[in-house]
């Protein structure tokens, strides 16, 4: 058994137009043990930034207080709220810190950019458990699902989806994913970041 593999768990971010989509299961467990059915695995970094952690649960929140930590300070000394792909970079380099007694975390980072312009540009990335940064231009996915993740998510993404559409479509593909993986599942969390507004949806899924 992989140590990654022990609570279970899985994460998804996908990109619509002008919004952005992420989204994970609600279990926590022991393997097979079922422990809790509203663990959190996404957390808000800014207004328009979410991270989801999928990996070994106690280090779940032990890298969410760091990254908390690191987002303040950084807003403190640059007087500005962070970028998204400046605090994936920031993922990316505390993961790699810690690279030869590693967190088994996976993050997923979703937001939306500011461009020069004054527009927004969607943008999700993810990494491995020592910071390997993954840039995609459609979707990301972690987690012990993430095979049949991949599955879901090929068939169903297609370009720029309406904030509606992508929440139908990152559901779809979460909740279909997780039926098919025990570590996995028992309804799930969905948040779309658009320009003016974050709609943050809770689903209800199979618990068996």
């Amino acid at each position: 058994m992989s140590i990654m593999e022990l609570n279970g768990g899985s994460v998804i971010a996908m990109v619509g137009k002008d919004c952005v989509a992420i989204a994970s299961d609600l279990r926590l467990g022991n393997q097979a043990l079922g422990l809790s059915s509203n663990f959190q695995r996404i957390f808000p970094v800014t207004d328009r930034i979410y991270v989801g952690l999928p990996g070994l649960g106690t280090d779940v929140h032990t890298l969410w207080e760091k990254f908390r930590f690191r987002v303040n300070m950084y807003t403190i000394k640059e007087e500005r709220e962070i970028e998204p792909e400046t605090f994936a970079h920031l993922v990316s380099s505390t993961l790699y810190e810690h690279r030869f007694g590693p967190y088994f975390i996976e993050p997923v980072i979703a937001g939306l950019a500011k461009t020069p312009s004054g527009g927004v540009k969607p943008f999700i990335a993810a990494t491995d458990l020592i910071g390997c940064l993954n840039f995609a231009k459609d979707f990301v996915v972690a987690g012990t699902a993430s095979s049949k993740l991949f599955g879901m998510a090929e068939g169903l993404w297609e370009p720029d989806l309406e904030p509606e559409d992508l929440f139908e479509t990152i559901s779809q593909a979460l909740m279909n994913a997780v039926d098919r993986d025990a570590y996995s599942g028992w309804g799930c969390v969905v948040h779309v970041i658009t320009k003016d507004k974050i709609v943050t949806r809770t689903l209800k899924g199979r618990m068996d």
